[in-house]
């Protein structure tokens, strides 16, 4: 995949990462899964700073998702560790810290394109 090619995939699901940057999310992953998956075409992957921040993460996801007229069903709501909303084509997956250490979906998917949206702080 080309640089132009990598940048251009995840330029329909902006406004989801827009949403969680917005709300302070940490170190968000966007993993292009179209050549490698059957089940959905990317993963969109955060870290919330805390509790209440993975509920205003979860939130921000769910209202993008909705703007865009995608229908999502939500896993994990009540969950600290863990987030999953799925969208279909789409999977969102907020984790706290110490989830994200211990699920390394990155890692997992390590052989899929990827880009890497830093916090800004």
């Amino acid at each position: 995949m080309t640089a132009d090619e990598k940048k251009c995939a995840h330029e329909e699901y902006l406004p989801i990462i827009e949403a969680l940057q917005a709300k302070h999310a940490l170190d968000i992953d966007f993993i292009d899964l179209k050549d490698i998956s059957g089940f959905a075409d990317a993963f969109i992957i955060a870290t919330a700073r805390s509790d209440i921040n993975a509920r205003t993460l979860r939130d921000a996801a769910d209202d993008a998702l909705n703007s865009l007229g995608r229908l999502c069903k939500i896993e994990g709501e009540t969950s600290s560790r863990w987030c999953l909303i799925d969208a279909g084509d789409v999977v969102v997956h907020i984790f706290n810290r110490a989830g994200r250490e211990f699920y390394k979906l990155e890692r997992l998917w390590g052989d899929a394109p990827s880009i890497r949206f830093e916090s800004e702080e």
